[in-house]
């Protein structure tokens, strides 16, 4: 059995659960609190040297982190329901479509990480804060983490980052919806999970009004067929904020 690391509301591990129900495949659940920053521990950064989530143990014992790959790899070894093109070219556009929504990542940041992540780092003394940051690989994590513990994002921020959102994702996803019911056409794909969390936020706090049949009608039914499919139960992607 798969062993995976993740967070109920980490992003990219919702993808990666959602890639794995559609396959039916369970997984034996290890949750990584990124609030006590157990994904920089030494031990998990043997795992996964990036020290982000989520991350996938194979049965075999090796591992394999970025949830664009990790979708990809379940795809080709369970090829039930196929979850990507079958042509070279359809493939190289769907790895195009993850990248540039991966591209996105930090406007998104921006308002997740004003809820948890916050109220713990706030709480951190300067030296507390610049012993935790040495532990953080990427220089654009420990960037987002001294914002988030020193500097929250102002309004005007949040507002160019709903913007950014609303441009580069939903405004395209309506564009590439014209030719059919999923992002790449009449074949749901890893194009169309890549947007879920994504678009799973906006909806239900970022810019929900952005959801509608009047302002984008094709993402709007392209989001009620995604939560009619069973596997988004089974991947629990449920709200990102406690009620």
């Amino acid at each position: 059995m798969y062993v995976l690391y993740h967070g109920w509301r980490s992003s990219a591990s919702r993808r990666v659960r959602l890639c794995l129900a559609e396959k039916g495949q369970a997984f034996e659940s290890r949750i990584i609190d990124l609030t006590k920053m157990e994904h920089h521990a030494p031990a998990f950064l043997k795992l996964n040297p990036n020290g982000v989530i989520p991350l996938l143990i194979l049965e075999d014992g090796r591992s394999l982190y970025e949830s664009g790959t990790i979708c990809e790899y379940l795809d080709e070894t369970h090829p039930e329901l196929p979850l990507r093109p079958a042509d070279a070219f359809g493939r190289a556009e769907m790895r195009n479509w993850i990248r540039h929504v991966d591209g996105l990542i930090g406007n998104l940041i921006i308002f997740n990480w004003a809820h948890s992540m916050a109220k713990v780092a706030t709480q951190w003394s300067d030296a507390e804060l610049a012993e935790k940051l040495k532990a953080v690989p990427s220089k654009e994590r420990r960037e987002a983490w001294m914002r988030t513990a020193r500097k929250p994002y102002t309004e005007e921020e949040r507002q160019e980052a709903r913007d950014k959102l609303r441009v580069g994702l939903l405004d395209r996803m309506e564009a590439m919806l014209a030719q059919g019911a999923w992002l790449l056409g009449e074949r749901y794909s890893i194009a169309d999970i890549a947007a879920v969390p994504f678009v799973k936020r906006i909806d239900e706090e970022i810019a929900p009004d952005e959801m509608t049949a009047a302002r984008h009608p094709r993402v709007h039914d392209w989001w009620k067929a995604i939560q009619a499919r069973p596997a988004f139960a089974v991947a629990k992607i449920g709200p990102f904020t406690d009620a």
